[in-house]
């Protein structure tokens, strides 16, 4: 007769059983309790009423239609798809190229140069917010695109850095010096030695470059001009001034779309250790 209980080996005596449960009751628990706040807005962006509050006062795309048809609304959306895109690429592209330098090179004082790299995700970010806007200021750069994007770029490439380096850390050289061991361009070999390996790991700190730019609220605070504010800044906005559940719909999209990259994320993680066993 088979059941659906835990196998247990005959020696587990009855406390480490109840340990057993324990444990992963408390997993559930803890789960939950960070989940449950998250998915408490989902049901708000749906509610027919103007307020956030429950009960639900019945159903409604309402603020779906507003988010989607307001001036204010599209307009953050449109400096969101134009700001993120670009400083994803800048950071996973300067982000690559130091993890490749980092891991290569060996010198006094790479740790120290390391820190400097990911110190903005050390800093609090209202530091580095500031500095930026003295700094871009003198420069001329506050209160346009290019320093809206450059901003974007200082906090989101440590990521990059510290995905792409984590790869590396698995990289087996001697691909490289076969490669120009045969005559192949060190530019080449990057190209199809390198970078097919690493491919998930970069693509992975794309990724969360990406998140990052598009979270972002105190660097586009600081930076932005009266009408380059992205799509979280708008909802600042929209929370300090006047709370509607338009908020909570942009919200649910936002839940929605990250836990569609930790999927993809947790995918490519999965297929870069294969490679690397493989290889």
């Amino acid at each position: 007769m088979k059941t659906n209980m835990p196998r247990f080996a005959p020696y587990v005596s009855t406390p480490e059983v109840v340990w057993h449960y324990a444990l992963r009751s408390a997993n559930v628990l803890i789960l939950v309790f960070l989940v449950l706040p998250i998915l408490v807005i989902i049901p708000l962006s749906f509610n027919e009423n103007s307020f956030l509050v429950y009960p639900i006062h019945g159903f409604s795309f309402r603020w779906y239609h507003d988010l989607f048809t307001s001036t204010d609304w599209a307009r953050a959306g449109a400096n969101s798809f134009i700001v993120t895109p670009i400083a994803t690429i800048v950071a996973t592209v300067l982000g690559t190229l130091a993890a490749l330098g980092l891991n290569r090179a060996s010198f006094k004082g790479k740790g120290l140069l390391v820190a400097v790299l990911i110190s903005p995700m050390i800093v609090p970010v209202i530091v580095t917010g500031v500095g930026m806007y003295l700094l871009f200021a003198r420069w001329g750069l506050a209160g346009t695109y290019a320093g809206l994007i450059f901003g974007h770029v200082v906090i989101a490439a440590p990521f990059v850095v510290i995905t792409v380096n984590a790869t590396l850390a698995g990289f087996n050289q001697n691909y490289v010096r076969a490669s120009l061991s045969l005559g192949a361009s060190p530019v080449r070999t990057f190209f199809r030695v390198t970078l097919p390996i690493i491919a998930p790991g970069v693509i992975s700190g794309a990724l969360f470059a990406f998140a990052t730019s598009l979270d972002d609220v105190v660097i586009t605070m600081f930076i932005a001009g009266p009408t380059q504010g992205t799509l979280p800044l708008q909802m600042f906005i929209g929370i300090r001034e006047n709370i509607t559940p338009t908020v909570a719909a942009l919200a649910s999209i936002f839940i929605v779309f990250s836990s569609l990259l930790l999927i993809t994320m947790e995918w490519l993680r999965s297929r870069s250790v294969a490679k690397q066993t493989s290889i």
